[in-house]
């Protein structure tokens, strides 16, 4: 087993898993900066009637579509305009 850990091709597998590992850690930091942006922003705009909405912005994990909410979260004038986005 020493032997293995010791390998070039082991250590570089670790490599990559660990910066894949960092990747994944930071999309998930974005994520929930994004997810806690969007809530501020319908509690601020929206009220409670707002945040009706997070059950349903929870489930996007997607980045780009989270920030395409955020900014029409920003634009929309009523929450009806944000359910059709969603």
């Amino acid at each position: 087993m020493s032997v293995l850990r010791e390998s070039p091709w082991y250590q570089e597998i670790l490599r990559e898993g660990e910066a894949r590992g960092e990747e994944g850690e930071k999309a998930s930091v974005k994520l929930r900066g994004i997810l806690s942006a969007i809530e501020i922003n319908l509690k601020l705009k929206f009220s409670d009637r707002g945040l009706q909405l997070m059950s349903q912005i929870n489930q996007i994990q997607d980045l780009e579509r989270l920030k395409a909410i955020l900014r029409n979260v920003v634009t929309a004038n009523t929450v009806e305009e944000l359910q059709q986005i969603l």
